[in-house]
This record gives structure tokens, sequence and C-alpha cells, in this order.
């Protein structure tokens, strides 16, 4: 296939093409447009023919591509961040830029990832076999659906955002049985439920995980208030609410300045105190170790932090009780619920 792949490439030098492995072995092909506004801009398939015919199709268009306004895009800096490789190099160099500023950004976001992991594998365990991640992002090796499948086979699992290149990675990426990808927003939590059911995957009538993973905090307070007490009261009892946030609490105006700079125009960064962001968990029964930094939320090994970074992204799981379900003494959400941990 290289030679194959090499000659595409020579055909259509307005795409940039190469081939991965999957986690699981598989091989799959990316093409990329160099141009922002090129159609496809992005395709990943495990199929030949259609990356053939997307090319093909794609070469049709006008020389001239029509200028396009870029505005920050929060999935795609992210993924610079995280290590991966799904952007353009216009966020790489906004991603970069903020990461010098602000080192510990990308430290971060790898935490916040392994946070997420950690907490789908231990619910996994303990027999949920339902997942709801929204604002899912660009899937990278270790995705929810293949963390829970690897303990619970059986799992099913809905990714839910509203970032056309982040819809089309998950579709391809993800297409397997007991996975549905969806065109979703969270500022629209009623739609989304909506979706969710029309999908006939996930059975909100059991109990159910629902990953709201460093994505509140670029939705105004209201609006992450209103999405996180409509979602969650769809839930059955039993199931559990996964957050992860960053907080005003410990971290630097100047890192929050330099975030709602970067994102200008393309999202809201909300500052939000610790205490604001237990409120979510208001009702719900948090496990041990509480809401804390999300490198301190039960790690794998013994982990070393910088004692101060400026910035902090917080994190707790939560069960949702049944109305004869006695409150776990100390673990209800309260004015003390969130530690501060190692400021990280």
């Amino acid at each position: 296939m290289a030679d194959e792949l090499t000659a595409l490439q020579a055909q259509y030098p307005q795409f940039r093409i190469w081939e991965e492995k999957t986690a699981d072995g598989q091989s799959r092909y990316v093409a990329r447009s160099i141009h922002l506004a090129g159609r496809p801009h992005t395709l990943v398939t495990a199929d030949r023919g259609e990356l053939r015919a997307a090319l093909a199709q794609g070469a049709e268009e006008p020389a001239s591509m029509p200028p396009v306004t870029v505005v920050p895009n929060i999935a795609r800096m992210y993924d610079y961040w995280v290590g991966g490789k799904d952007y353009h190099a216009v966020y790489r160099h906004a991603a970069a830029s903020v990461a010098a500023e602000c080192p510990a950004i990308a430290q971060l976001a790898r935490a916040n990832r392994a946070f997420t992991g950690r907490a789908v594998r231990h619910l996994a365990t303990t027999g949920i076999s339902q997942f709801i991640d929204i604002g899912a992002g660009l899937p990278e090796s270790s995705m929810v659906h293949q963390t829970a499948s690897n303990i619970c086979p059986a799992a099913r699992i809905a990714y839910i955002d509203n970032d056309p290149v982040v819809l089309a990675h998950a579709r391809a990426l993800a297409a397997r049985p007991g996975v549905t990808v969806i065109d979703g927003d969270l500022r629209d939590p009623a739609a989304i439920l909506v979706s969710i059911d029309r999908t006939q995957l996930i059975d909100l009538s059991q109990p159910t995980c629902l990953i709201l993973a460093s994505v509140l905090h670029f939705l105004d307070p209201a609006t992450a208030d209103t999405a996180v007490a409509t979602l969650t009261a769809a839930l059955p009892p039993g199931s559990y609410l996964v957050i992860s946030a960053g907080t005003a609490t410990g971290t630097s105006p100047a890192v929050i300045g330099r975030l709602r700079a970067a994102y200008q125009g393309g999202a809201t960064v909300a500052e939000r105190t610790c205490d604001e962001i237990a409120g979510w968990f208001t009702g719900l029964d948090l496990l041990s170790p509480g809401l804390v930094d999300v490198c301190a939320w039960r790690p794998d090994s013994l982990w070393h932090w910088p004692t101060r970074t400026g910035a902090r992204i917080i994190g707790g799981v939560a069960r949702k009780p049944g109305p004869d379900d006695e409150p776990i003494a100390g673990l209800r959400p309260g004015p003390d619920s969130c530690s501060d941990g190692s400021q990280i």
C-alpha cells in the first residue's frame, strides 16, 4: 500500500495522505487538505476505495480557495496539547503559543485525559456498560469505547460533539457495533437526549455513565448549569456523572486571560470556583477521593507534580442515588467537598 499512497500523494498534491495503525492493529488512511476550505478537509477511512473516491472529488474543487476566517478550535488545540496530530498548522501554532507562555496547559490536558480513562475503567469494573461522552474531542489511542470494552465487551458508547472534523474522525475510527457518533451541542441538552433516544443504542432506563470532561468551562455559567441539570435529571438511579473542569480556584488570572485571548472568537472561557463546580454534583454521591485535581483522582502510580504551576483542572465522579438509598457519609457535595489538592 505504501507505493499506492505515494502515487496518490503525487496525483493529489493538495492533500497530505498517510496510513496509520489503530489501537487494535487495523490500518486506517488519512487525507487532509492543505487548504482550510478544501473539501473534504479531513477524511479518515479504512476503505481504500473511499479514500480514492474522496480524493478524486476533492480534485474537482476550484484550485483557488476563497478566503477562510479561522477561529480558534477547542478540539484541535487540545489535540496538540495531548500529543495528537489531527490538527492544522494554524491550530498547532495557536496551541504552541499558549503552551510556550503557560507550560502547565499541555501537562494538564494530558492529566485530564488520563483522569477520564481511569474513571471509565473504574466504572466499567463496577458493571456500568453504557457511556455517553459529550464534547468527546478528536479520537486518540485510548478512546472511551476501547477502555470500556476492554473490561466489558458488551459496553455501548455514544460520542457527542458539534465539530465536523471530530465527527468525521470519530465515525471512521469508532465504526463498530456498540458505538454511535452523534452531532450534538451541549448548549441544547434536550436535543442531545432526543438524539440519544433515536439511536436506540443507549437505554436511559438503565444505569449510564455521563462524561463531561473538560468541556463545561467553555460554556457561560448559566448554560453550563442548565446542561448539567438537564442531563443529570435524565439519568436513572445508579448512574454516574464524570466531570472535569478548569477552576479559577488556584489558577492564575494571567493564565485565564491567556486562554481567553487564545480562544477569542471561538469559545468562552468561564471562571468557576471549586465550590461552584461542586454544585454540579448536588444530590449525588461523590466517590472517594471527592472533587480533586485530576492527577490526584485514583492515580495509577505514584505521581509527582510541581508545587505550583498556576493552573488547575479538577474532577470528580459521582453516583446518582435512588430515592431509598442512604447517603454515603461525607461524600455528598458541600462547602468543603472541593479539595485544593496539590495546586498543579
